[in-house]
C-alpha cells in the first residue's frame, strides 16, 4: 500500500510540474508576440532657416580668478611672448637665473620661504607729492635815469684887470739829448687843455643805471611713486632661458594695468599705517575681501580670517576704505561679473621686518 501511494505522489508531481511548464509557455508566447506595425513615416520635405549671428552681439566672456602676476619695471618688455601664461600690468618675457629644477612655469631661484612668489628683493618707499611750482618772480623795473638841473647861464660879472704876472727868471740852457737815446721824448707833444668858458652848460649828470636782479626759481622736489616691500622667494620652476634677472611669461593687459593700480592704492596706506604703528600690532596674517565697483568705491568689505591682532585688522580694513582706486574703465567694467572687480588680499606680517 506505501508502495502504491509513493507511485501516485509521483506522478501527481509530474503532471503538476508538466502543467505549470504549459502555462508558463503559454504566457511567454502571448506576451513576446509580434509588435504592432509602426505608423508609415509623414515624408515631408526639410526646411533649412538661415539666422544671421554677426547682428547678435556675443556675451562678454567672463573670466574668474586668472593667473595674474605683477611685473617690474626692470622686467618690462614691447613684445609680447608667445607663451602667454600669466596676465600683468606689462608685457616680459621669461628668464631665469639659475637652471632649471622644477616643473612650475617659474624661473627657479633661492630666497626664503613664504607661502606668495615675489622674484626681487627691494625695501618699501611710500608715495610723496612733489613741491608745487614757484611763480615767477617779477623782474625788478630799472631805476630811471635822472638828469641834474642845468646850469642857467649867470652875466658876467665886471671884468677886471688881469694880474700882473711876476717876472720868471731865465732858465739856464741844457744840453738836449741825443734823437737816439730817449725815443719816448721825441713823441709828439699833446695839445693844450681848453679852459671852459663861463657861457658853457656842463653836461647833465646821469645816474648809472642798475641792471635789474632777476630772482632764481626755487628748485622743485620730484615726486616719488609707491613701491612695495618685496623679498626674493625659493621657487622651483621650469623656465631654460637665462637672463640677469628672474621672471616669466606675461602680456599686460587692461584688467592687468587695473589691479596693479588697486594694489598699489591699497598697499600704499597700509605701509603708511604700519610704520605708525608697528608697535600695536602682533606678527600674523589677515585675509581681507572686498568689491571695487565703477567708481572706484569699496563695496562689501570684510575680514575672511585673522591670526593677528585687532589692531593688525583696523590697519587692513582702513587701508581699503582710505584707498584712492580710480574708477574703473568702461571697457573694462563690461567684462567683470556686475561690473564689479573683487579684490582678494592676505596682509602679513614677519617677526625679521
Amino acid at each position: 500500500m506505501n508502495a502504491k501511494r509513493e507511485r501516485r505522489k509521483l506522478w501527481l508531481a509530474v503532471l503538476a510540474s508538466l502543467f505549470l511548464h504549459i502555462v508558463v509557455a503559454l504566457s511567454l508566447a502571448a506576451f513576446n508576440g509580434s509588435p504592432a506595425p509602426l505608423p508609415p513615416l509623414d515624408e515631408q520635405p526639410l526646411e533649412l532657416t538661415m539666422m544671421d549671428l554677426s547682428a547678435t552681439p556675443a556675451p562678454p566672456p567672463f573670466r574668474v580668478n586668472p593667473p595674474r602676476t605683477e611685473t617690474d619695471p626692470a622686467n618690462e618688455s614691447v613684445e609680447e611672448p608667445d607663451e602667454k601664461i600669466f596676465e600683468s600690468n606689462e608685457n616680459s618675457i621669461a628668464s631665469s637665473t639659475l637652471p632649471a629644477t622644477g616643473e612650475a612655469p617659474l624661473p627657479a631661484q633661492e630666497g626664503k620661504d613664504r607661502p606668495f612668489v615675489q622674484m626681487q628683493t627691494q625695501d618699501v618707499a611710500l608715495p610723496t607729492k612733489g613741491s608745487e611750482a614757484q611763480p615767477e618772480p617779477q623782474p625788478t623795473p630799472a631805476p630811471e635815469a635822472t638828469v641834474a638841473p642845468s646850469v642857467l647861464p649867470t652875466a658876467r660879472a665886471e671884468e677886471s684887470p688881469p694880474p700882473q704876472a711876476k717876472p720868471q727868471p731865465t732858465p739856464e740852457p741844457v744840453a738836449s739829448p741825443e734823437p737816439e737815446q730817449f725815443a719816448m721824448l721825441t713823441a709828439t707833444p699833446p695839445p693844450p687843455l681848453r679852459e671852459p668858458l663861463d657861457d658853457e652848460v656842463p653836461p647833465p649828470e646821469v645816474d648809472p643805471s642798475v641792471p635789474p636782479v632777476t630772482a632764481r626759481p626755487r628748485p622743485e622736489t620730484a615726486a616719488s611713486g609707491y613701491q612695495p616691500q618685496k623679498q626674493q622667494t625659493r621657487i622651483s620652476g621650469r623656465i631654460t632661458d637665462r637672463g640677469p634677472r628672474s621672471s616669466v611669461n606675461a602680456v599686460g593687459t587692461p584688467l592687468g594695468k587695473y589691479q596693479k593700480a588697486v594694489s598699489d592704492a591699497i598697499g600704499s596706506r597700509w605701509y603708511y599705517y604700519m610704520k605708525a604703528k608697528m608697535d600695536l600690532v602682533s606678527i600674523g596674517t589677515a585675509h581681507v575681501e572686498a568689491e571695487v565697483d565703477g567708481q572706484g568705491k569699496v563695496r562689501n568689505l570684510r575680514v575672511l580670517s585673522n591670526n593677528a591682532n585687532e589692531a593688525f585688522a583696523n590697519i587692513c580694513l582702513q587701508s581699503f576704505q582710505e584707498a584712492q582706486i580710480p574708477p574703473i574703465p568702461p571697457d573694462l567694467a563690461a567684462t567683470l561679473p556686475e561690473g564689479r572687480l573683487p579684490v582678494d588680499i592676505f596682509f602679513t606680517t614677519y617677526a625679521n621686518q
